[in-house]
C-alpha cells in the first residue's frame, strides 16, 4: 500500500488562492478531484490526506463533504483561527459535522506570517492547547527562520502530535544545510513531531530537472534526525508540478529512501501515515 499524505484540490471559481505568486501561474486553474484520481492511478497511490491551502473558514467543511464522495481521500487537515477566543468551539462544530469523521488534523501558513514567533504568541498557545484537548493532529507549516519557535511550542504541548509538512522548507535552491539542519534536528529531538518527505522539489529550482543527488543530503538529514518510524511521503500536488509531474515525485522519494530496509519504506510509504493520522 502506498499513502499519499499531502496533497490539495481547489477551484478557483469557489476561491481564489491568495499565496500563488507570479511563478506559479503554471498551477492558476483548477485542480479537481478527477484530475488527483487519474495521478494516483498511474503512480498506485492508494489513500490519501488532503489539506487545507487557506485561511478560510468554509474550506474545511468543504474539504470534509469533498471527502464523503471522492474515493482514496482518507483524512482532511484543516484550518481554524487558533487565534480565536472561541477556538474551541470553532473545532468543536467542525468535529459535530456530518462528515466529521475525515478531519484528521488542522494547521496554519505559519510560512505567511511576518512574526517568526508567531507560534510562541499568547493567543497561538492558546489555541494549540484546545487541539491537544481535541486529539487532531496539527501540521506546522513553517519556514527555517520559524523553527525556533516551532521547538519552543512543541516542547509546550508533549501530548499534542504534530507533523511538519515539507521538512521545514529546505533551502535547496540555494544548495544550503544550515542552519535548516541544525534546526531540524532540534524538532526531531520531541518524540511527539513527525516530518513529511515532502514539498522538496519546489524547493529547489524548478528550471533544473529534479535530480535525487541535489536532494539526497537535506533527505538524509530528516531520515537521521526523525527515524523512517517517524517519516511519511506527501506528494505536495499539485505544487509539485511547478518542478515535475506526479509519478516522478514519487519515483524521487522511492529513489531517496531505496537505502532502507522494507519495513522502514513501509513506514514511510504507508504505515506511519495511516497511525498517525488514524486513516
Amino acid at each position: 500500500m502506498t499513502v499519499d499524505a499531502h496533497h490539495h484540490l481547489w477551484d478557483l471559481d469557489v476561491r481564489e488562492q491568495p499565496w500563488m505568486t507570479a511563478a506559479m501561474d503554471p498551477i492558476r486553474r483548477d485542480f479537481r478531484a478527477p484530475e488527483l484520481g487519474a495521478a494516483l492511478k498511474s503512480a498506485a497511490v492508494d489513500a490519501t490526506v488532503l489539506v487545507q491551502t487557506v485561511a478560510d473558514p468554509d474550506e474545511t467543511p468543504e474539504m470534509l463533504v469533498l471527502a464523503d464522495s471522492v474515493d482514496r481521500v482518507a483524512g482532511v487537515v484543516g484550518w481554524v483561527d487558533l487565534t480565536a477566543r472561541d477556538v474551541r468551539e470553532r473545532i468543536g462544530r467542525l468535529q459535530a459535522h456530518p462528515s466529521a469523521r475525515w478531519l484528521k488534523g488542522l494547521r496554519h501558513p505559519v510560512e505567511a506570517e511576518p512574526d517568526p514567533d508567531w507560534l510562541v504568541r499568547p493567543d497561538v498557545l492558546a489555541g494549540l492547547a484546545a487541539v491537544e484537548d481535541t486529539g487532531l493532529v496539527y501540521d506546522l507549516l513553517v519556514r527555517p527562520r520559524q523553527l525556533p519557535a516551532a521547538i519552543k511550542a512543541v516542547g509546550q504541548y508533549p501530548q499534542l502530535t504534530f507533523v511538519l509538512d515539507h521538512c521545514g522548507k529546505p533551502p535547496i535552491a540555494d544548495g544550503e544545510l544550515e542552519p535548516w539542519a541544525t534546526r531540524v534536528r532540534a524538532l526531531a529531538a520531541h518524540q511527539n513531531v513527525l516530518c513529511k518527505l515532502s514539498g522538496l522539489v519546489t524547493e529547489d529550482d524548478w528550471a533544473r530537472q529534479p535530480d535525487p543527488d541535489r536532494l539526497r543530503r537535506y533527505v538524509d538529514v530528516v531520515l537521521d534526525a526523525f527515524g523512517p518510524g517517524r517519516v511519511m511521503f506527501g506528494s505536495d500536488w499539485p505544487l509539485c508540478l511547478l518542478a515535475t509531474d506526479y509519478a516522478q515525485v514519487v519515483g524521487l522519494a522511492k529513489n531517496l529512501t531505496g537505502h532502507l530496509g522494507a519495513s522502514e519504506r513501509a513506514a514511510v510509504f504507508d504505515s506511519t501515515a495511516r497511525r498517525t493520522y488514524e486513516l
